[in-house]
Protein backbone atom coordinates (compact mmCIF):
# COMPACT_ATOMS: atom_id res chain seq x y z
CA UNK A 1 0.00 0.00 0.00
CA UNK A 2 0.98 3.58 -0.91
CA UNK A 3 1.95 5.94 2.07
CA UNK A 4 -0.56 8.85 2.80
CA UNK A 5 1.46 11.64 1.36
CA UNK A 6 2.03 9.69 -2.04
CA UNK A 7 -1.69 8.88 -2.19
CA UNK A 8 -2.23 12.78 -1.85
CA UNK A 9 0.41 13.53 -5.01
CA UNK A 10 -1.60 11.15 -7.21
CA UNK A 11 -5.05 12.70 -5.75
CA UNK A 12 -3.76 15.94 -7.13
CA UNK A 13 -2.48 14.56 -10.19
CA UNK A 14 -5.81 12.47 -11.10
CA UNK A 15 -7.74 15.91 -10.58
CA UNK A 16 -5.76 17.08 -13.15
CA UNK A 17 -5.92 14.47 -15.84
CA UNK A 18 -2.19 13.82 -15.22
CA UNK A 19 -2.57 10.01 -12.94
CA UNK A 20 -1.58 7.07 -14.97
CA UNK A 21 -3.89 4.24 -14.71
CA UNK A 22 -1.74 2.08 -12.01
CA UNK A 23 -1.75 5.53 -9.78
CA UNK A 24 -5.12 5.79 -9.77
CA UNK A 25 -5.54 2.16 -8.90
CA UNK A 26 -3.32 2.12 -6.18
CA UNK A 27 -4.85 5.60 -4.94
CA UNK A 28 -7.67 3.88 -4.65
CA UNK A 29 -6.84 0.87 -3.20
CA UNK A 30 -5.39 3.58 -0.67
CA UNK A 31 -8.32 5.48 0.13
CA UNK A 32 -10.48 2.46 0.38
CA UNK A 33 -8.45 1.19 3.28
CA UNK A 34 -7.21 4.66 4.80
CA UNK A 35 -10.51 7.09 5.77
CA UNK A 36 -8.66 10.28 6.87
CA UNK A 37 -7.06 10.02 3.02
CA UNK A 38 -10.74 9.30 1.85
CA UNK A 39 -11.92 12.37 3.79
CA UNK A 40 -9.23 14.63 2.45
CA UNK A 41 -10.04 13.60 -1.29
CA UNK A 42 -13.56 14.36 -0.81
CA UNK A 43 -13.01 17.66 0.57
CA UNK A 44 -10.12 18.43 -2.52
CA UNK A 45 -12.71 17.27 -4.84
CA UNK A 46 -14.96 19.75 -3.44
CA UNK A 47 -12.73 22.52 -3.63
CA UNK A 48 -11.84 21.79 -7.09
CA UNK A 49 -15.81 21.64 -8.03
CA UNK A 50 -16.19 24.95 -6.67
CA UNK A 51 -13.47 26.41 -8.31
CA UNK A 52 -14.34 25.48 -11.79
CA UNK A 53 -17.65 26.53 -11.03
CA UNK A 54 -16.46 30.05 -10.49
CA UNK A 55 -15.03 30.49 -13.54
CA UNK A 56 -11.73 31.72 -11.82
CA UNK A 57 -8.66 32.97 -13.96
CA UNK A 58 -5.05 33.18 -13.24
CA UNK A 59 -3.20 36.37 -14.75
CA UNK A 60 -1.28 35.79 -17.94
CA UNK A 61 2.56 35.48 -18.07
CA UNK A 62 2.54 39.35 -19.22
CA UNK A 63 0.50 40.64 -16.31
CA UNK A 64 3.13 38.63 -13.74
CA UNK A 65 6.12 39.94 -14.87
CA UNK A 66 3.85 43.31 -14.83
CA UNK A 67 3.15 43.20 -11.78
CA UNK A 68 6.25 41.76 -10.51
CA UNK A 69 8.19 45.03 -11.85
CA UNK A 70 6.01 47.26 -10.18
CA UNK A 71 6.25 45.71 -6.82
CA UNK A 72 9.79 45.55 -7.39
CA UNK A 73 9.95 49.00 -8.17
CA UNK A 74 8.34 49.89 -4.40
CA UNK A 75 10.65 48.63 -2.95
Amino acid sequence: MISCEKAAIICNKAQYREATFIEKLKLRFHLFMCKTCSKATKKNTQLTSLCDKANLHSLSEQDKLKMKEILQEKD
